[in-house]
């Protein structure tokens, strides 16, 4: 879900760390078609580049699984690489996200 009209944020990103910028998604740590009872409410704020990359390394199963421990998604050597990647890049940069064939 895409917040176009809000504010640049002071907030960090979820994944990253890097401050928000203009355009904030809400990523669900355990996605909301695999949740049981509540726990797929659960939403973080993530820059939209943040959240094309996590969708692109993980499917919404293995999401699912690993829940919202960030720690077991970063423990994945190429969404550990793109956070690395885009550590220097201003809140508001997209470029194309490459993800894994699976």
């Amino acid at each position: 879900m895409v917040d176009d009209d809000a504010a640049p944020m002071n907030d960090p990103c979820w994944l990253c760390g890097r401050p928000l910028g203009a355009q904030v998604e809400w990523h669900h740590p355990v996605p909301k078609a695999k949740a049981k009872a509540k726990s797929g409410r659960d939403r973080q704020m993530v820059h939209l580049i943040c959240h094309e990359a996590i969708h692109a390394h993980f499917s919404n199963s293995q999401l699912g699984r690993m829940g919202a421990d960030k720690t077991a998604l970063l423990a994945e050597p190429g969404l550990a690489a793109f956070v690395t990647w885009v550590a220097g890049k201003p809140p508001d940069f997209h470029a194309p996200t490459k993800g894994k064939k699976r």
